[in-house]
């Protein structure tokens, strides 16, 4: 059954060891998604995490990787039971194996990658029938969703500035800390991909994920350090 959903951002600089000059800005979302994370672990020992890609994958609890491609060779397990060394292991599934190792080592993992060009009614559907899995069985599943928003919300940013991205960024962070499924389908696609949020298939399979369901909604991080937008925030389901 499903009991609590995570919501993080991606970005490397989560990692200490990754931060270099950007520690100070790093710090605060970083203590977020570790804390996210914690309350994922308190309820649930195995966790389903959910990114978005360029093609539609999984990837088992029994796999490792390093952020070496990242410029320091740091390792993390999908599992305390991790035996297979992935070297292309893809940003999200590191991020999220990193989170487990700090917060809740006991979890194990396994990593869902929805298609970035999927069509609204496959991502709802991806979303129906993950939610109908882990309720199927009476074991506590957490969810963890691994997303970053507008990618042009400073000059500096991956995306150089865009006027949009700032209100863009407020309805993706409004409808993530009220859990509002409705608020989640009513994004723009078109504007969403301008804006490179990848992430708009996952916001989409969420919604699908709650249904009927209003969670307890908390935010724990809201901003933009280095031009990205991040949201940290727990969802917590009646049990």
């Amino acid at each position: 059954m499903l009991r609590a959903v995570a919501l993080v951002p991606s970005p490397p600089l989560l990692v200490p060891e990754l931060t270099g000059a950007g520690a100070v800005e790093a710090e605060a979302v970083r203590s977020a998604a570790l804390e996210a994370a914690r309350m994922l672990g308190a309820v649930a020992d195995r966790w389903l995490v959910v990114a978005a890609a360029d093609r539609q994958a999984i990837i088992e609890p029994t796999t490792g990787g390093s952020f070496a491609g990242f410029g320091v060779d740091v390792m993390v397990a999908l599992s305390p039971i991790s035996s297979r060394i992935d070297s292309e292991l893809p940003l999200a599934a590191l991020v999220a194996g990193w989170l487990r190792g700090e917060a809740a080592p006991q979890a194990s993992i396994e990593v869902r990658f929805l298609d970035a060009s999927a069509s609204t009614s496959d991502c709802l559907r991806f979303g129906c029938d993950m939610r109908a899995e882990l309720d199927s069985t009476p074991e506590p599943w957490g969810l963890l969703v691994v997303a970053d928003g507008a990618t042009t919300l400073t000059a500096k940013a991956p995306g150089s500035f865009d006027d949009r991205g700032e209100g863009v960024q407020q309805r993706i962070d409004d409808a993530l800390s009220a859990a509002d499924p409705v608020a989640l389908t009513g994004l723009d696609r078109t504007e969403c991909a301008e804006l490179g949020v990848d992430a708009f298939v996952v916001w989409l399979a969420l919604a699908g994920v709650l249904g009927e369901d209003r969670p307890t909604a908390r935010t724990l991080y809201r901003g933009a350090p280095f031009g990205v937008g991040y949201y940290v925030g727990t969802w917590e389901l009646e049990g």
